[in-house]
Protein backbone atom coordinates (compact mmCIF):
# COMPACT_ATOMS: atom_id res chain seq x y z
CA UNK A 1 0.00 0.00 0.00
CA UNK A 2 0.79 3.65 -1.13
CA UNK A 3 0.25 6.84 1.31
CA UNK A 4 0.46 10.36 0.78
CA UNK A 5 1.37 12.06 3.89
CA UNK A 6 0.66 16.35 3.86
CA UNK A 7 2.48 17.80 6.56
CA UNK A 8 0.04 20.83 7.77
CA UNK A 9 0.96 24.09 9.53
CA UNK A 10 -2.36 26.17 10.18
CA UNK A 11 -2.83 29.68 8.96
CA UNK A 12 -0.53 32.15 11.05
CA UNK A 13 -3.12 33.84 13.36
CA UNK A 14 -5.28 30.74 13.91
CA UNK A 15 -5.84 29.74 17.21
CA UNK A 16 -4.80 25.69 17.13
CA UNK A 17 -8.56 24.75 18.24
CA UNK A 18 -9.85 26.53 15.65
CA UNK A 19 -7.47 24.75 13.05
CA UNK A 20 -8.77 21.21 14.83
CA UNK A 21 -12.81 22.11 14.32
CA UNK A 22 -12.31 23.37 10.28
CA UNK A 23 -9.95 20.37 9.96
CA UNK A 24 -12.67 18.52 11.03
CA UNK A 25 -15.46 20.00 9.50
CA UNK A 26 -14.21 21.08 6.07
CA UNK A 27 -12.51 18.18 3.67
CA UNK A 28 -13.86 15.02 5.23
CA UNK A 29 -16.67 14.38 2.74
CA UNK A 30 -14.48 15.70 -0.44
CA UNK A 31 -12.23 12.88 0.71
CA UNK A 32 -14.52 10.00 0.37
CA UNK A 33 -15.64 11.11 -2.79
CA UNK A 34 -11.89 10.46 -4.28
CA UNK A 35 -11.78 7.49 -6.67
CA UNK A 36 -9.57 4.73 -5.83
CA UNK A 37 -9.08 5.60 -2.10
CA UNK A 38 -8.45 3.31 0.58
CA UNK A 39 -8.41 5.26 3.62
CA UNK A 40 -8.44 8.89 4.84
CA UNK A 41 -6.54 9.87 8.25
CA UNK A 42 -6.03 12.89 10.20
CA UNK A 43 -3.26 13.13 12.86
CA UNK A 44 -3.89 16.19 14.38
CA UNK A 45 -0.66 16.86 16.87
CA UNK A 46 -1.04 17.20 20.43
CA UNK A 47 2.19 18.36 21.60
CA UNK A 48 2.39 21.24 18.85
CA UNK A 49 5.74 23.14 18.59
CA UNK A 50 9.06 23.19 16.81
CA UNK A 51 10.63 19.90 16.94
CA UNK A 52 14.02 19.64 14.59
CA UNK A 53 13.08 20.68 10.75
CA UNK A 54 9.73 20.87 11.29
CA UNK A 55 6.85 22.45 13.08
CA UNK A 56 3.56 21.25 11.78
CA UNK A 57 -0.19 21.37 13.58
CA UNK A 58 -0.87 17.61 11.85
CA UNK A 59 -0.43 15.38 9.26
CA UNK A 60 -3.03 14.31 6.53
CA UNK A 61 -3.05 10.95 5.47
CA UNK A 62 -4.64 9.30 2.15
CA UNK A 63 -4.26 6.03 1.52
CA UNK A 64 -4.36 4.10 -1.98
CA UNK A 65 -3.59 0.13 -3.47
CA UNK A 66 -0.65 2.03 -5.82
CA UNK A 67 0.78 5.11 -7.82
CA UNK A 68 -1.66 4.50 -10.68
CA UNK A 69 -4.31 5.00 -8.31
CA UNK A 70 -3.07 8.03 -6.14
CA UNK A 71 -2.56 9.70 -9.64
CA UNK A 72 -6.23 9.40 -10.99
CA UNK A 73 -7.37 10.36 -7.62
CA UNK A 74 -5.19 13.77 -7.60
CA UNK A 75 -6.50 14.95 -10.91
CA UNK A 76 -9.59 14.24 -10.17
CA UNK A 77 -12.24 17.21 -9.07
CA UNK A 78 -12.96 16.02 -5.78
CA UNK A 79 -9.09 16.32 -4.91
CA UNK A 80 -9.11 19.98 -6.34
CA UNK A 81 -12.34 20.54 -4.23
CA UNK A 82 -10.28 19.06 -0.93
CA UNK A 83 -7.61 21.39 -1.91
CA UNK A 84 -9.30 24.75 -1.91
CA UNK A 85 -11.22 23.50 1.22
CA UNK A 86 -8.12 23.47 2.86
CA UNK A 87 -6.53 26.58 1.77
CA UNK A 88 -8.97 27.98 4.04
CA UNK A 89 -7.06 27.37 7.59
CA UNK A 90 -3.91 25.80 6.72
CA UNK A 91 -0.39 27.31 4.83
CA UNK A 92 0.66 24.96 1.54
CA UNK A 93 1.48 21.76 2.43
CA UNK A 94 4.96 19.27 2.07
CA UNK A 95 3.62 16.02 1.02
CA UNK A 96 5.62 12.98 0.89
CA UNK A 97 4.46 9.62 -0.60
CA UNK A 98 5.71 6.70 1.31
CA UNK A 99 5.71 3.15 1.13
CA UNK A 100 3.85 1.65 4.48
CA UNK A 101 5.55 -1.17 6.37
CA UNK A 102 4.04 -2.41 9.31
CA UNK A 103 6.74 -3.68 11.13
CA UNK A 104 4.91 -4.33 14.18
CA UNK A 105 0.85 -4.81 13.48
CA UNK A 106 -0.66 -2.22 15.89
CA UNK A 107 -2.79 -4.03 18.53
CA UNK A 108 -4.19 -0.98 20.17
CA UNK A 109 -7.55 -0.87 18.45
CA UNK A 110 -9.81 -1.92 21.18
CA UNK A 111 -7.79 -0.44 24.14
CA UNK A 112 -7.13 2.65 25.24
CA UNK A 113 -3.84 3.91 23.37
CA UNK A 114 -1.26 7.00 22.97
CA UNK A 115 0.45 7.60 19.73
CA UNK A 116 3.17 9.21 18.39
CA UNK A 117 4.43 9.86 15.38
CA UNK A 118 7.95 11.12 14.00
CA UNK A 119 9.84 12.87 11.25
CA UNK A 120 12.96 11.42 10.07
CA UNK A 121 15.94 12.74 8.30
CA UNK A 122 18.76 10.70 7.06
CA UNK A 123 22.47 11.62 7.71
CA UNK A 124 23.94 13.29 4.79
CA UNK A 125 26.59 10.53 3.77
CA UNK A 126 23.67 7.63 4.11
CA UNK A 127 22.44 7.04 0.19
CA UNK A 128 18.36 6.49 0.11
CA UNK A 129 19.39 2.47 -0.62
CA UNK A 130 21.41 2.55 2.69
CA UNK A 131 18.31 4.22 4.59
CA UNK A 132 16.00 2.03 3.02
CA UNK A 133 18.06 -1.02 3.96
CA UNK A 134 18.76 -0.05 7.69
CA UNK A 135 15.86 1.54 8.67
CA UNK A 136 13.29 -1.51 7.59
CA UNK A 137 16.24 -4.42 8.24
CA UNK A 138 18.02 -3.44 11.42
CA UNK A 139 16.19 -0.49 13.09
CA UNK A 140 12.80 -2.91 12.63
CA UNK A 141 14.35 -5.45 14.59
CA UNK A 142 15.73 -3.27 17.10
CA UNK A 143 12.05 -1.60 18.10
CA UNK A 144 10.80 -4.73 18.37
CA UNK A 145 12.61 -5.69 21.44
CA UNK A 146 10.95 -2.51 23.43
CA UNK A 147 9.11 -3.73 25.84
CA UNK A 148 5.56 -1.74 26.05
CA UNK A 149 5.29 -1.21 22.61
CA UNK A 150 1.69 -2.42 21.29
CA UNK A 151 2.83 -1.17 17.43
CA UNK A 152 5.04 -0.13 14.91
CA UNK A 153 4.85 0.98 11.10
CA UNK A 154 7.68 2.73 8.68
CA UNK A 155 6.82 5.11 6.55
CA UNK A 156 9.88 5.21 3.83
CA UNK A 157 9.39 8.33 1.31
CA UNK A 158 9.62 7.50 -2.28
CA UNK A 159 8.61 10.82 -3.39
CA UNK A 160 8.27 14.49 -2.31
CA UNK A 161 5.67 17.12 -4.05
CA UNK A 162 4.81 20.84 -2.88
CA UNK A 163 1.43 21.92 -2.85
CA UNK A 164 0.34 22.14 -6.51
CA UNK A 165 1.53 18.00 -6.96
CA UNK A 166 5.09 19.28 -8.56
CA UNK A 167 7.85 17.31 -7.55
CA UNK A 168 10.34 18.39 -4.86
CA UNK A 169 13.65 17.39 -3.99
CA UNK A 170 15.02 16.26 -1.25
CA UNK A 171 16.49 19.68 -0.24
CA UNK A 172 13.11 20.99 -0.35
CA UNK A 173 11.28 18.94 1.99
CA UNK A 174 14.51 17.00 3.48
CA UNK A 175 12.34 13.65 5.05
CA UNK A 176 12.86 10.25 4.75
CA UNK A 177 10.60 8.25 6.72
CA UNK A 178 7.75 9.47 8.86
CA UNK A 179 7.31 6.64 12.05
CA UNK A 180 4.45 5.85 13.84
CA UNK A 181 4.45 4.30 17.43
CA UNK A 182 1.49 3.04 20.04
CA UNK A 183 1.73 2.80 22.95
CA UNK A 184 -1.25 2.12 26.42
CA UNK A 185 0.50 5.48 27.90
CA UNK A 186 2.56 8.55 27.50
CA UNK A 187 4.28 6.99 31.22
CA UNK A 188 4.70 3.91 28.99
CA UNK A 189 6.38 5.60 26.09
CA UNK A 190 8.15 7.83 28.81
CA UNK A 191 9.48 4.30 30.47
CA UNK A 192 10.37 2.66 26.83
CA UNK A 193 13.32 5.60 26.57
CA UNK A 194 15.33 4.27 29.83
CA UNK A 195 15.81 0.76 28.82
CA UNK A 196 18.95 -0.86 27.18
CA UNK A 197 16.58 -2.05 24.42
CA UNK A 198 16.02 1.89 23.45
CA UNK A 199 19.63 2.74 23.97
CA UNK A 200 20.54 -0.10 21.16
CA UNK A 201 18.47 1.35 18.95
CA UNK A 202 19.07 4.93 19.84
CA UNK A 203 22.84 3.61 19.01
CA UNK A 204 21.74 2.20 15.92
CA UNK A 205 19.56 5.60 14.54
CA UNK A 206 22.53 7.64 15.28
CA UNK A 207 24.38 5.91 12.60
CA UNK A 208 21.60 6.41 9.94
CA UNK A 209 19.56 9.38 10.89
CA UNK A 210 20.42 12.96 11.12
CA UNK A 211 16.97 14.80 12.67
CA UNK A 212 13.72 13.36 14.66
CA UNK A 213 11.20 15.23 14.68
CA UNK A 214 8.23 13.43 17.40
CA UNK A 215 4.96 14.25 17.97
CA UNK A 216 2.35 13.18 19.94
CA UNK A 217 -0.61 12.91 17.59
CA UNK A 218 -4.34 11.97 17.94
CA UNK A 219 -5.62 10.11 14.46
CA UNK A 220 -8.89 9.83 13.56
CA UNK A 221 -10.11 7.58 10.94
CA UNK A 222 -12.26 9.65 7.78
CA UNK A 223 -12.49 7.09 5.53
Amino acid sequence: MMNRLSLLRRKTGLENADFAARWRDADGTLAARLPGLRGYLRHRVTDPGPRGDWNIDGICELQFANADTMRAALGSQAFAAMTAAAAQFRDPASIVVCEKHEAIPCTADDLPAVKRMSILRRRPEVSPEEFRREWLGRHAELVRTWPKLLGYTQNLVIARYDEHTREASHDDIPVDGVVELWFRSKEDAAEVVTTAAFARTKEHTETIVASVAPYFVETTRIA
